[in-house]
């Protein structure tokens, strides 16, 4: 697996994450904890050295399994955890109040088994704390050693600025996609200005891309997905152009429609590290295999060109979340 640097601080990571988010939460019931750890295992034996996890994920079981994963080779990985919903929940709100940071980087760093945490995030930003006070929290715990690199997430541009003022920002971690393509107007060209990294979670729109999803699909009840706009049975079918597309082109490169989602992300730019996620070693191993399509300039341009005819329908989050989205 190829290396990217994230930031300008030298933090190096696989070219391709592993999301760990859905082994616990979100896409229907937890995995079993064993098979779990046996995947989050095989990612790294196959050259995966960067994991994404949250205190909000279960709550706290995604930091625990990921903890005791990835104990055998901690020094060889990059972890990633985020701060900022009160009590951990999403339904509480936000809450980025420099005791709440600190209160969660010492509960983050006993559930991961570990000394330091390598990339901290901003899960949201919170309106109700001046991003100052939020990136000056983060400078003194990398001061004491706690946290190695400061993150946002879903952070519009005024923020990144502001942040990246008092704590250079190492990485955003924000919705990318080729059906989520709004970074590209003005959150991208303000990180290659910055030198901020690029994490896009949700790479294969939340796992439409795979092609393996369409309009008669049912999710389960505890499915996060059942709520989504994006996901309703009529905008599934409408998307499905998309996937059809996506179909074309892999049929052309050998490859599967996730491989050429996931090649068309790493080659818009050399700092952009997509994380994937999966329960199951064979999509993991597919994920992986991504990395290895080489799409020319000529694939781009073919793909940019089909792309930009395709109207997609539906928001990518409900009302409420919506509203947790900084601008």
């Amino acid at each position: 697996m190829k290396k990217r640097t994230l930031g300008t601080n030298g933090l190096e990571v696989s070219a391709l994450g592993l999301g760990c988010m859905g082994l616990s939460f979100g896409y229907g019931p937890a995995a079993d904890k064993d098979k779990a750890i046996e995947l989050i295992r095989a990612a790294y034996e196959q050259g995966i050295t960067f994991f994404d996890t949250a205190e909000v994920y279960g709550p706290y079981t995604n930091e625990e399994l990921l903890g005791e994963a990835i104990q055998p080779f901690r020094n060889e990985v990059v972890i990633a955890t985020k701060f900022g919903f009160k009590n951990a929940l999403t339904s509480e709100g936000l809450d980025s109040r420099p005791e709440t940071i600190r209160a969660v980087a010492e509960a983050s760093l006993k559930r991961l088994r570990t000394d330091r945490i390598d990339l901290f995030y901003q899960h949201r930003v919170d309106p109700n704390v001046p991003i100052e006070d939020v990136a000056g929290t983060v400078k003194d715990l990398i001061a004491e050693g706690k946290i190695k690199h400061f993150g946002l997430s879903e952070a519009g541009a005024q923020s990144i600025r502001k942040a990246h003022a008092v704590q250079p920002v190492t990485a955003l971690q924000s919705e990318y996609s080729l059906w989520w393509r709004e970074p590209e107007q003005e959150i991208l060209p303000l990180l290659e200005e910055l030198g901020i990294g690029f994490v896009p979670f949700s790479p294969l729109g939340k796992g439409f891309l795979t092609g393996k999803i369409d309009e008669t699909t049912s999710f389960d009840k505890s499915d996060f997905r059942n709520t989504v706009p994006r996901f309703s049975e009529e905008n599934r079918k409408a998307n499905q152009v998309l996937v059809d597309l996506l179909a074309t082109i892999a049929t052309k490169q050998n490859a599967t429609n996730a491989q050429i989602a996931l090649a068309w992300l790493l080659a818009q730019k050399p700092w952009i590290a997509p994380i994937p996620g999966t329960t199951k070693l064979n999509r993991l191993q597919e994920n992986i295999g991504a990395a290895e399509v080489q799409l020319s300039v000529t694939d781009l341009q073919e793909i940019e060109a089909a792309v930009s005819n395709i109207q997609i329908q539906g928001h990518r989050y409900t009302e409420q979340s919506q509203k947790m989205i900084n601008k």
